[in-house]
């Protein structure tokens, strides 16, 4: 089966940068920092789970709202963010979202209570939508279609950095100076990758607003939520993101009992298994334009599925090598699902940046919602729990992967085009 088309440019024509020009260049560059940043700043917290419940006396579950309420946050703001973007454009938007979710990354290290942490943590999700609401918008807009599925791929492997940053520098920094010191050591990230997205991330020449208004709004919504495909690919989002959150939110703690026995800063050497995610979206990204999303995506899910049966035994090598697994299916998955959804979108007449708002929003309330029974999960069965949970939710994936092979391709200015393989 071919790609989902890259349709023609709001603008009309084939245009957009072509890869290896210089405003290809600072685009790719300026968008895998924004990826950084966001996943720095929005899973900084998930490294130091075990020392935040000893600081604030909470268990384990009351410790990831810490996490579920700013993908929580992240995906409420998504729905506003999204139709915002198709109105005032994107580069603004992400502006603003990195210095913002930059100063409520700071002023999270300083929170004097609990209650005022998880109020500062919500806040965080709410400032870093305006990047991902936008980002595979902007890039389908301003790029040449010959490169949107690599220059997906690598914008999402910026954001597999960034989940090992917020992660490896938090967990060292943490456990040598406190906590607080590990989530304002992310901040500093988060300052620097806005400092680069700033100087070189290139004003919007190819936008065109979309039309204001409830009742514009309206149809806009009601036509992203009635294609079977995009609503297949919002269920994916929320599903695998689930699965990864579920595991790295538990994996603190079952490092920390015996028979391993890690502290803070030995855990945290885990996530150099991250990059795998960032040579995974690039990768599958340029297998998807070659063999197309349809055949690409439920390879990814047979990739994680496997990684999660890895870890089970009480071996170190086994968890390293599960969860490098995991990173791979994951990013594959993700890289995919989220570069189709803005193709599939356009080709269907759909607002791209409310369609990419609304597979953002699953994305980030399956990670708030998986991630706190990933919890639950732990808490009740260990390890064995944990498992389950995942197995079940890549089974959904691997179920919706199959079934968008057999959905009809669009095309723009033509009917439905059933898939021949």
């Amino acid at each position: 089966m071919s790609a989902e088309p890259e349709t023609v440019p709001p603008g009309g024509g084939t245009g957009g940068h072509v890869l290896g020009s210089a405003e290809h260049r600072r685009i790719s560059v300026a968008l895998f920092a924004a990826g950084i940043a966001t996943f720095a700043l929005l899973y900084s917290t998930q490294a130091l789970l075990p020392a935040i419940a000893d600081e604030y006396d909470v268990s384990t579950a009351a410790s990831t709202l810490s996490l579920s309420l700013t993908t929580l946050g992240l995906g409420v703001a998504l729905l506003v963010a999204g139709p915002l973007s198709d109105v005032v454009g994107r580069t603004r938007l992400i502006h603003v979202s990195l210095t913002s979710s930059v100063l409520v990354a700071a002023a999270a290290a300083l929170a004097p209570t609990w209650h005022v942490f998880l109020g500062l943590r919500l806040l965080e999700g709410v400032a870093l939508a305006g990047l991902p609401a936008v980002a595979t918008a902007y890039l389908r807009e301003e790029l040449h279609p010959s490169t949107h599925n690599r220059a997906v791929g690598l914008y999402v492997g910026g954001t597999a950095l960034g989940g090992m940053a917020g992660r490896l520098v938090a967990g060292p920094v943490g456990e040598l100076l406190g906590w607080r010191w590990g989530l304002a050591s992310t901040a500093l990230v988060g300052l620097g990758c806005a400092v680069v997205v700033g100087v070189l991330l290139p004003a919007s020449r190819r936008f065109v607003p979309a039309p204001t208004g409830v009742r514009a709004l309206a149809r806009m919504t009601r036509r992203a939520v009635s294609d079977p495909a995009l609503l297949a690919l919002y269920a994916i989002g929320g599903c695998s993101i689930g699965v990864l959150v579920a595991v790295f939110n538990t994996l603190g703690f079952r490092l920390a009992d015996a028979p391993f026995g890690l502290g803070l800063a030995a855990a945290s050497l885990i996530y150099l298994v991250y990059p795998l995610g960032t040579v995974s979206s690039v990768a599958f990204g340029r297998l998807a334009d070659r063999l197309g999303r349809r055949a690409v995506l439920p390879v990814g899910c047979l990739i994680t599925l496997a990684g999660i049966l890895v870890t089970l035994p009480d071996s170190l090598p086994a968890i390293v090598l599960g969860l490098a697994l995991v990173i791979v299916g994951f990013f594959a998955v993700h890289g995919v699902a989220s570069g189709w959804v803005p193709a599939r979108a356009h080709a269907g007449e759909v607002a791209t940046g409310q369609a990419a708002s609304l597979y953002l929003f699953t994305y980030y309330i399956g990670s708030s919602v998986f991630g706190s029974l990933g919890g639950q999960a732990w808490t009740v069965s260990g390890w064995s729990g944990v498992v389950w949970l995942c197995l079940a939710l890549v089974g959904v994936t691997l179920a919706l992967g199959l079934l968008l092979r057999r959905t009809p391709t669009l095309l723009v200015g033509a009917g439905p085009e059933h898939a021949g393989h």
